[in-house]
């Protein structure tokens, strides 16, 4: 994609055009309207007539010397009417024919139908102003028609390398040097690129002050900010909204930035009909890996994003919810069927994959309800969903989203800490990892690995030589927290059999098995040996 540009191809402004030699030369004075000088001018018309309108289609500057102006001030008044009924764009009025002075009544009719009107105090040539405005016009035109065919083609080549939201947005924004929102019908903010801004100034309350900025028929500036808003389909007929907020509201759009928005809307709407789009998904992942990763500059910028996304983050209990699984059969996104699940429980979350085998669910919980049944409920249609396998974690809640980070990583280490051997539940919280689960986070550790071989070699190597069962039988022992009556159960021996693998535990080993520390070193290398599946059989 080419690098931006500034922006060419505009309709000259009344402020443009009274800038211009051929115009600076009859002293022009403004006299109404002055806030309207923006208005775009498409052509200038010359006319003394008293019923312009006939022939005036909107946008022109109409020129004049005043000369058929009638003395009566009704008459004044129905003639500015017809010129704010067409859309002209403003009136010129030179004099040294009719008048000296521009009448009163003139004046004042401008300046309640916001009319801008200007005298020329010295005469010019209308000719030369025509064609002057003319040429500017019709270059000006023709560069836009130029400009319109290259932006034809940067988005023409995005939809047939099959470019997703996220870069058409952006690509939007970069032509435009504007920030750019992409929203679903219910004013969630899907995508958005804001060239740099924070998200807090600019997408804050972002439902309300959308519904107040209506689609019109035309891309206008639209709603008390001006926004440029064009519509996206799909299927199904209408599904979202492009906005460029541009933040002209009592200017002319921009003919190139309509454009952009235009082409933008078309590929976006392609996007949608080329097959299923996962576009709320997309979001949601995006917004919950930058909490993760920290990456929002401030927590306002944070909480700013995640409402605007349909998380009512404010006045709320956050929890970081960490979904670990195993299932690769789904033909649907496995987070949009947890989504779906869990939007007809009701339940206000972002939900999105995270890493391979990682969905990610914030919970957004009102401050006094419980959350346990919410996190049980997940767990069930986590089993349900993806399989018995499924291990469901939830950090510690907080209030703000400042400190979901921290709650996300403890839900993360907490999912990558549960074993199969690990109690049954539903949900785990980080007080649920005991000293298993903790080895098994830390079974890569080669320090826990050079003390589990140097505890245990020498069993390992006698039962390897002689098919012995000392390991087993140690392992009983332990289970059984040192009760040998026990142990010998667990170990399926009888009590003088099983005595007699103690005896040669202990003096393969050099160690008192009645000693707590040795019992418990003793514990934790076997406990290291099963997280890393080296576990003998029968442990």
């Amino acid at each position: 994609m080419p690098p931006r540009r500034p922006v060419s191809g505009h309709f000259l402004t009344i402020a443009e055009v009274l800038r211009l030699p051929v115009l600076t030369e009859g002293m022009p004075r403004v006299l109404a309207g002055e806030s309207q000088l923006h208005r775009a001018v498409r052509w200038v018309h010359v006319t003394e007539l008293l019923n312009p309108a006939d022939f005036l289609e909107g946008g022109e500057l109409v020129l004049t010397t005043g000369m058929p102006y009638p003395q009566d001030a009704s008459e004044l008044r129905g003639y500015v009417d017809q010129l704010a009924d067409v859309g002209a764009a403003g009136l010129v009025v030179e004099l040294g024919h009719r008048y000296r002075k521009v009448p009163e009544e003139l004046v004042a009719a401008c300046r309640a139908r916001g009319v801008p009107l200007v005298e020329l105090a010295r005469g010019v040539r209308f000719i030369d102003v025509t064609q002057t405005v003319h040429a500017l016009i019709l270059d000006t035109q023709g560069a836009l028609l130029r400009r319109g065919r290259d932006i034809q083609d940067i988005f023409t080549a995005l939809t047939l390398r099959g470019a997703g939201p996220e870069e058409l947005v952006h690509t939007t924004a970069e032509l435009t040097g504007a920030p750019v929102v992409l929203e679903d019908l219910t004013h969630r903010v899907l995508m958005c690129d804001l060239l740099g801004r924070p998200y807090e100034p600019v997408v804050s309350a972002w439902s309300r002050r959308s519904r107040a900025a209506p689609t019109l028929e035309k891309i206008a500036p639209s709603g008390p900010e001006g926004w440029l808003i064009a519509p996206v389909q799909d299927h199904n007929g209408p599904w979202g909204r492009l906005v460029l907020l541009e933040g002209r509201l009592h200017a002319e759009p921009d003919p190139e930035h309509v454009l952009v928005l235009e082409r933008a809307a078309v590929a976006l709407t392609m996007a949608r009909l080329a097959g299923p789009a996962w576009w709320e998904r997309r979001a949601h992942r995006s917004v919950l890996r930058d909490l993760y990763e920290r990456r929002f500059r401030s927590p306002a910028d944070a909480r700013a994003r995640a409402e605007a996304l349909g998380l009512p983050a404010f006045g709320h209990r956050l929890f970081a919810v960490v979904i670990r699984h195993t299932y690769t059969g789904a033909e649907e996104h496995l987070d949009e069927r947890v989504a779906k699940a869990l939007t007809q429980t009701g339940i206000r979350a972002l939900v999105g994959e995270t890493a391979p085998g990682r969905i990610g669910v914030l919970l957004a919980l009102a401050q006094a309800s419980a959350w346990q049944p919410v996190a049980e409920r997940i767990g069930r249609l986590a089993r349900e969903e993806l399989g018995a396998e499924a291990v469901v974690a939830v950090g510690p809640g907080v209030t703000d989203l400042s400190g979901i980070a921290r709650s996300w990583q403890e839900a993360e280490q907490t999912a990558e800490a549960i074993t199969p051997a690990s109690p049954q539940r539903w949900f785990y919280v980080p007080a649920d990892v005991g000293l298993p689960e903790l080895l098994g986070v830390l079974r890569e550790e080669t320090r826990l690995q050079r003390y589990a071989e140097r505890q245990l070699t020498r069993l390992i190597e006698h039962d390897d030589r002689n098919g012995g069962d000392l390991l087993p039988a140690l392992r009983a022992y332990l289970t059984a927290a040192g009760n040998k009556s026990v142990a010998a159960k667990l170990a399926g021996m009888s009590r003088q059999a099983y005595y007699q693998r103690l005896h040669t535990i202990e003096r393969l080993l050099g160690c008192d098995l009645e000693s707590g520390l040795q019992r418990t070193s003793l514990h934790v290398a076997v406990l290291v040996l099963d997280a890393r599946g080296e576990a003998v059989p029968g442990a």
